[in-house]
């Protein structure tokens, strides 16, 4: 049987991507590129938003093109956006990251434990320096067994430090990243700071790097895990907040 383009029904060519998918497709290809996601919260499609925090945290400052980095300007709207949409009803947020400019980090960690839905992070690779109170800042916090975490004080790229009250300031925003730490997790100030100024064990400065397990056994991360233990608790979590808002008498869905 052939048709009226000669072609015989069962060697028909495949048909072209309609327009809207190739428009959908090139869309979801430039938030990749922009933001590292894959979507938006405006577009998101799953009750469950991923975000993504990887290579360096960028700051006030632009870093260099050759920096893979994550700007906090995307990362906040984001955030807000996610908190307002109601088919949202939990947050993933994925790390590997180096660390990077200490007040962006504080403002996205404090963003995320002052969300109201369920939040879960996942430290991949690493979850270095500002990226520790990032990793603590959700309700439930998972790292994988050969991921690390850096511990280290806050410091000027080796600079002298030349007037007292630069030192003043660093040592400010250093209480700050403690504080901030200890009343998200379950390390205590103590062992944070043994942790943070601990000598001989870093190549060319004080501090520490734990791996996995010791994450979990120091009391900084709640568990050792991948994305499947993240997905699970973040689950288990919108499950008890659904429950705490259901009217008196209601069935579930």
């Amino acid at each position: 049987m052939y048709d009226e383009l000669g072609y015989m029904k069962s060697e028909q060519p495949e048909t072209a991507p309609a327009p809207d998918d190739k428009k959908r497709t090139a869309s979801v290809v430039e938030t990749i590129t922009q933001l590292g996601q894959t979507s938006t919260p405006a577009t998101n499609d799953s009750n469950i938003y991923c975000m993504t925090i990887i290579g360096q945290v960028e700051g006030h400052l632009v870093l260099p093109p050759q920096n893979k980095t994550t700007k906090y300007e995307h990362l906040i709207p984001q955030l807000v956006a996610a908190e307002q949409n109601p088919k949202i009803e939990g947050i993933l947020i994925v790390l590997n990251t180096v660390g990077g400019d200490v007040e962006a980090g504080l403002a996205i960690a404090e963003m995320i434990s002052s969300l109201t839905k369920p939040t879960v992070t996942l430290v991949l690779g690493g979850g270095h320096s500002i990226g520790v109170p990032i990793a603590v800042s959700a309700n439930r916090s998972f790292i994988a067994e050969t991921a690390t975490m850096t511990i280290h004080p806050i410091r000027l790229n080796g600079l002298v430090i030349g007037v007292p009250q630069t030192f003043e300031y660093l040592d400010k925003m250093q209480e700050r990243v403690v504080r901030f730490v200890t009343s998200h997790s379950n390390v205590s100030e103590l062992q944070f700071k043994e942790l943070m100024f601990k000598t001989g064990e870093l190549t060319r400065d004080i501090g520490t790097t734990v791996i996995g397990s010791d994450a979990v056994k120091y009391g900084l991360i709640d568990g050792v895990g991948g994305i499947g233990q993240a997905l699970a608790a973040l689950n288990a979590l919108m499950d008890q907040r659904r429950a705490s808002v259901m009217p008196a008498g209601a069935l579930p869905s």
